[in-house]
């Protein structure tokens, strides 16, 4: 734990890019919350998208972080403005109005299970 996806709209082109994700696992190990090798992140990029009702150039980039409950609205808000600021910093808005969100989702810890093998 925790779980980074991102969700974007592909007209933000290879904006989105291993070196990309690996760069916000930094700023989450950054915030000082996370063990580097328990972040696992991933990407979609989505094709058919309609951003409102004009045809302007616009894009999204979504990112939902799953993690376990049990850290304070404080703290979450921390992390999630971390994130935000990185993904910022880190996308380009490809000539597109760019709309960036983070959403934190909490997984009740009891309900959790997870194996790790070598």
């Amino acid at each position: 734990m925790p779980h980074l996806t991102l969700e974007y709209s592909d007209n933000l082109g290879t904006a989105i890019s291993p070196a990309v994700l690996r760069g916000l696992n930094h700023a989450l190990v950054g915030t000082g919350h996370f063990d580097e090798a328990d972040i696992k992140t991933r990407a979609l990029a989505f094709d058919c998208v309609a951003i409102g009702t004009d045809n302007a150039p616009r894009a999204f980039l979504a990112a939902t972080l799953s993690l376990l409950s049990g850290r304070s609205l404080q703290v979450r808000q921390e992390i999630a403005q971390a994130l935000l600021t990185a993904l910022e910093a880190a996308v380009p808005a490809n000539g597109n109005a760019l709309q960036t969100s983070v959403q934190l989702v909490e997984i009740e810890r009891d309900s959790y299970a997870k194996s790790h093998r070598a």
